[in-house]
């Protein structure tokens, strides 16, 4: 029922742009906060941007400053502008909800199936 469906993510060489979009379904969306994180071969997953329902912004150390991460709530759909890629931001990348799934309360934290992003030097 919970569905959070990535882009696709793709090939760029270092220093240019990318963007990402998760396109969420079956979710109380403007009340999830929502998140994008990634997991590089042999690395834990980790954090790269989240975004509060309230609209506030916090980032992993080591994309601040190059990625911005937004939301539409009209369209049900959280962005990921990434800049300035390096190739240690390889990955797959992961959205993620943790919110309430339905108007009674239910909280949940729900995971998309992730997108691949790979950066060449």
């Amino acid at each position: 029922q919970v569905r959070l469906v990535e882009s696709v993510g793709g090939l760029v060489q270092a220093g240019g742009p990318l963007s990402l979009s998760c396109a969420a379904s079956g979710i109380i969306f403007s009340s999830n906060a929502m998140g994008w994180y990634r997991q590089a071969p042999g690395k834990q997953r980790e954090l790269v941007a989240r975004i509060t329902s309230a609209g506030n912004t916090n980032y992993g150390d080591s994309v601040k400053g190059r990625f911005t991460i937004s939301r539409d709530n009209a369209k049900n759909t959280v962005f990921m502008q990434m800049n300035s890629l390096k190739p240690e931001d390889t990955a797959v990348y992961y959205c993620n909800a943790a919110g309430p799934i339905s108007y009674s309360g239910d909280y949940r934290s729900s995971w998309g199936q992730g997108t691949q992003v790979t950066v060449s030097s």
